[in-house]
């Protein structure tokens, strides 16, 4: 069904996906706090692993839905600081068998958050890992993703059928393709798919 969501379905459809992201390990930092609180030192290793590895997590993606998504951010205008919380961000991704790889060419400001919606869309769609490689090229932005195993074709789908105008089951995993055909609309750029023997995004 064809539906034009307004701005504040697009928001609340990113707050859905930042919260469905962040739940998982708030939850197990949560549990870590029960076990310290209930003294049993047989679990202390457990604990701070927990802990460890998921305030990591929740530190890397809150810095990355902060530029994202967030009011405007002086450190979209810096590409070293794009590509280290982009990276961070991917390594909260898969595992370590499956790492998810970043290589980033910018040089200006005005494609940095559209950089980081299109990276966080094709990383979405690799579920065996591989490269994610963004680009700026003169007035045109690539951002493609290369994996051994072909990206998930559901979920192709689903951005494909957000693209032309339709929501798709479960549209808050695909809130950021929403907020980027938002931003877009306010420019003279396009979004073209990009679908040979790999998959991303074209913006020119």
């Amino acid at each position: 069904m064809s539906e034009t969501l307004s701005s504040t379905e697009i928001s609340e459809l990113i707050c859905t996906r930042i919260s469905h992201d962040l739940i998982g390990n708030i939850g197990a930092v949560s549990n870590a706090v029960e076990l310290l609180e209930e003294g049993d030192t047989d679990f202390m290793d457990d604990i701070r692993s927990i802990l460890n590895t998921s305030s990591t997590v929740l530190s890397a993606r809150l810095k990355f839905f902060r530029m994202a998504f967030g009011l405007n951010n002086s450190n979209l205008e810096k590409a070293d600081m794009i590509f280290s919380v982009s990276q961070d961000y991917l390594k909260t991704l898969g595992n370590a068998n499956y790492p998810l790889e970043l290589k980033m060419k910018l040089s200006s400001a005005k494609f940095g958050r559209m950089a980081m919606l299109c990276l966080m869309i094709v990383a979405d769609t690799m579920f065996r890992g591989g490269r994610i490689e963004v680009e700026e090229d003169g007035d045109a932005l690539a951002v493609v993703g290369f994996s051994e195993k072909a990206a998930s074709p559901e979920k192709v789908q689903a951005i494909k059928e957000a693209l032309s105008g339709n929501v798709p089951d479960n549209p808050a995993q695909f809130a950021p393709v929403f907020y980027l055909q938002e931003l877009l609309g306010d420019t003279k750029y396009k979004l073209y798919m990009v679908e040979q023997n790999s998959f991303g995004f074209i913006i020119k």
